[in-house]
């Protein structure tokens, strides 16, 4: 066996001579039983562009790679069969090809062989989805989850792909909230810098569109503060990444100025389209925690006028909109109807922007410098009070 794996590599790179001399360094490894170093190498192989048209990785897989597949870490074994297994034009070949891997890795008897079996699985049910079964997708995702949640050290990337079809399949239900929680949970174990361009990009937009759409969605600071958000910067969809910075702040005066400077690109969303009345409602909802944030904890007795007069709306509306936040968990307080006031005991913390951390940083100042002159208050009292 080990004579035809030698044979073929020197075959494919009489073939490929611009690949000549990865084929050889293959080769030399191979014979040496340089196990890890072999990996590392196939590794930087498999992610050559050049080798990832036609069926080139099935067939080395079939000629070299399944001579040693156990003896290398069976993570990475998992890691590039998944990479050859999207070289299969039909997903169902794909599929048939990954169950024989995950048989491969059971019979391994390995103390941690459940790690590479889910990376497998996930695949699977990436294909599952692609094909159009959603039933076997969820089936697979539920038990990826409770294997999951039985592992401990569990490898970044098995995370990583895990929310990544978690993150695909609400995609395809268009559940933005789960959706939007998925995607974050997989950049989380993700580097993006590993991640294409046109990729981030991709996510990006889709992730914004998700923070605006998602129902319960209402805190869009952990996006912002994410390297990945800024992927839009630039293009010809920047106009999101402001429009989540206007949300964020509860800034509804910036929100309709954007609307209407970008109304063409708006209207090419149907979703955005469509949910244009819920939109206002967020972002009001968003100015009212707003508004709520910027008072000091001894002046949470808001009029509802004031409200009114922030959000545009009639002081009927506020009453609606506060209900509407008190019910959704974002706010705790008690509205007087009579005073036409609201006071507001809590308010759901959320990842402050920079803006808003600055804002915090002064009424922290501001509460030092009362406390010191409370403290030589004190201080200048305490030898009449000792002399009494």
């Amino acid at each position: 066996m080990a004579a035809a794996a030698l044979e073929f590599l020197k075959a494919q790179g009489a073939t490929r001579p611009e690949l000549a001399e990865w084929y050889a360094a293959l080769a030399d490894l191979y014979q040496r039983k340089l196990w890890h170093q072999l990996t590392l190498k196939l590794d930087q192989f498999l992610a050559l562009a050049v080798v990832q048209a036609g069926d080139a990785l099935i067939q080395l897989y079939n000629h070299f790679i399944s001579d040693f597949e156990t003896k290398i870490n069976l993570l990475k074994f998992a890691h590039f069969a998944v990479v050859v297994s999207r070289q299969y034009t039909d997903k169902d070949a794909g599929i048939n090809y990954l169950e024989g891997i995950i048989s491969k890795l059971q019979d391994t008897h390995e103390s941690r062989v459940e790690e590479p079996i889910l990376y497998v699985k996930m695949q699977i049910a990436t294909f599952s989805l692609e094909k159009g079964n959603q039933k076997h997708c969820k089936n697979l995702l539920e038990e990826g989850k409770c294997t999951l949640d039985s592992m401990v050290d569990v490898d970044p990337s098995v995370h990583s792909t895990y929310y990544w079809i978690c993150s695909q399949y609400h995609k395809v239900h268009q559940d933005y909230s789960e959706f939007y929680r998925s995607a974050l949970l997989y950049l989380a174990y993700t580097t993006v810098e590993s991640l294409s361009e046109p990729f981030k990009q991709n996510l990006a937009f889709d992730l914004s569109l998700a923070a605006l759409l998602g129902d319960s969605i209402y805190n869009f600071g952990e996006l912002l503060a994410h390297p990945i958000i800024h992927s839009l910067v630039g293009t010809t969809v920047e106009w999101l990444y402001h429009m989540l910075q206007a949300f964020n702040t509860g800034n509804l005066a910036l929100y309709q100025e954007l609307c209407k400077a970008h109304n063409t690109a708006l209207t090419a969303q149907p979703a955005l389209v469509q949910n244009e009345k819920k939109l206002l409602e967020k972002i009001n909802i968003l100015c009212l925690m707003e508004i709520i944030f910027i008072r000091s904890s001894d002046d949470r007795t808001i009029p509802l006028s004031a409200i009114a007069e922030r959000t545009r709306l009639s002081v009927e509306d506020v009453e609606y909109l506060l209900m509407k936040s008190l019910s959704a968990h974002l706010i705790e307080g008690i509205i007087d109807q009579v005073d036409e006031t609201v006071h507001v005991s809590w308010v759901q913390p959320r990842v402050l922007g920079i803006y808003q951390v600055k804002s915090l940083r002064d009424r922290l100042n501001t509460w030092a410098g009362k406390v010191h002159t409370t403290l030589l208050s004190v201080e200048a009292e305490t030898p009449d009070l000792i002399s009494s």
